[in-house]
């Protein structure tokens, strides 16, 4: 961290403007002073001040919602097959949301009667904000307020999705994975014909060369766009070639922090 703050002391200092700030850091990470990881994560920080809520909400029709009328035995199927924390509750359509559930506080009715059951009780208020709103501007009222999900609606005043703290902190910190996601190397790697195969950047070395059947391996990064990256000198950008030993590395979707995508061809 003494880094970082020596950084962020020597930006103030000249009073840099946010592209001479970012090329300042990218100095830095081609110095070594910083390491990928650190550099990604503090453009991550510019990105939420000119990323809307719009950009990467969950949309409306990817929502699950529960129904206020529900029964608590046709709530906690709900729960237990989506793996979520929260969940908006509604009247008779989405764009009727009458607050927030928790699904912790369902415990309180285990062993206890059906009919003891009554959803007004644990659903708290939910949060409500429009499309437009930027990233940083919600994380701060994340963290000042209690909420932790909050409602998106159009200018209309229709409900167009969700948000959660979680989804805005990846895009400063990268995928977050919980123990209720499926990693496995059969979805990170795809065969689309002969030799020619489709690798997420997530997929890690030792998935990679279990598959490829091959030796890789980095002082630096556990991934295999990490290992590009170490390859390239530098983060490559989208449709760049990287050719590495019988490999042949076309990055497809990259962004400002991290390799996405990768298309990797055989010899």
């Amino acid at each position: 961290m003494n880094i970082l703050k020596k950084i962020i002391e020597r930006i103030y200092e000249n009073n840099l403007n946010k592209n001479k700030i970012i090329s300042q850091l990218r100095r830095y990470h081609d110095k070594k002073y910083i390491n990928m990881e650190l550099l990604s994560m503090l453009l991550g920080v510019f990105k939420v001040q000119e990323t809307r809520v719009k950009d990467i909400m969950i949309p409306r029709t990817n929502m699950v919602i529960i129904k206020k009328n529900s029964s608590i035995e046709e709530i906690l199927p709900l729960i237990i097959k989506s793996s979520h924390s929260r969940f908006p509750v509604i009247l008779e359509n989405k764009d009727e949301i009458v607050g927030i559930l928790l699904a912790k506080d369902l415990l309180r009715y285990v062993n206890k009667r059906n009919d003891s059951f009554n959803i007004e009780e644990i659903i708290r208020p939910s949060v409500i904000i429009p499309e437009t709103k930027k990233l940083n501007v919600l994380l701060s009222e994340f963290k000042s307020g209690r909420n932790h999900l909050a409602v998106v609606v159009d200018e209309y005043g229709g409900v167009s999705g969700l948000i959660t703290i979680e989804d805005v902190l990846e895009q400063i910190v990268g995928d977050i994975i919980d123990e209720h996601d499926n990693v496995q190397v059969n979805n990170n790697i795809k065969k689309i014909k002969n030799s020619l195969y489709t690798v997420d950047g997530s997929t890690t070395l030792e998935q990679f060369n279990e598959f490829f059947k091959c030796n890789y391996n980095s002082d630096k990064y556990d991934t295999i766009s990490g290992l590009l990256i170490e390859k390239h000198k530098s983060l490559p950008k989208t449709h760049d070639i990287i050719k590495v030993d019988k490999f042949k590395f076309q990055i497809k979707i990259s962004d400002q922090r991290r390799i996405r995508s990768i298309q990797v061809e055989t010899k």
